[in-house]
């Protein structure tokens, strides 16, 4: 294969790298709070993302080099199994704690059909951990909103409820305590919780 041939294909490689670390940065803007919900759920995959552009600018310098000597051979070969044997544990242990948890309630807005409360366990372990969110809007413009964890070493005490108690309200209860969040009426976006001890 001709040396101009191989630096194309090995920077149309590193550039698919370059676009699976922009589809990165998109997922984790998605994920925060107050972030697009359409974002999150087809870019938030560090592991996937990630992984793929180590391996694209890896094959993409083993494409543009040329190993005529025994030791640049033995070098790269040296070099692939470093990687490899780095890459694989971080990998496994992405696919077990990677995932967005498992949904348990989904709670739409008596009035208004573009808002919802979700109730989801984001626990690792047998001992569940719920996290309550607020999605406004529909399609790609639709966002969440954090309100909290509630669980086990989360200080709010374990997760009884999640409910619309007014237009704009939403009250978390727990064993400990009881939680309101006053949405803003044009955003959805939460304000500061007000909290009651029980």
């Amino acid at each position: 294969m001709a040396l101009r041939r191989r630096r194309q294909i090995a920077w149309l490689l590193r550039g698919l790298a370059l676009l699976a670390l922009l589809g990165l940065l998109l997922g984790r803007s998605g994920a925060r709070s107050g972030g697009l919900v359409e974002l999150e759920r087809r870019f938030d995959h560090p592991v996937q993302l990630l992984g793929g552009a180590v391996v694209l600018v890896v094959v993409s310098l083993v494409v543009e080099l040329e190993f005529r000597t025994r030791f640049s051979q033995i070098g790269c070969a040296a070099g692939l199994v470093g990687l490899i044997a780095v890459s694989v544990p971080y990998v496994l242990l992405g696919m077990v704690f990677e995932g967005d948890g498992r949904p348990v309630a989904r709670k739409p807005h008596p009035d208004r059909p573009e808002r919802a409360l979700t109730v989801t366990d984001v626990a690792l372990s047998i001992d569940p951990l719920y996290q309550v969110e607020v999605v406004t809007g529909t399609g790609w413009s639709a966002r969440h909103w954090e309100l909290g964890i509630w669980g086990e070493g989360s200080g709010h005490g374990f997760y009884q409820d999640a409910v619309w108690s007014g237009p704009d309200r939403i009250t978390v209860t727990s064993d400990e305590e009881s939680t309101v969040f006053v949405l803003d009426p044009a955003t959805g976006r939460p304000g500061a919780p007000q909290t009651t001890k029980r």
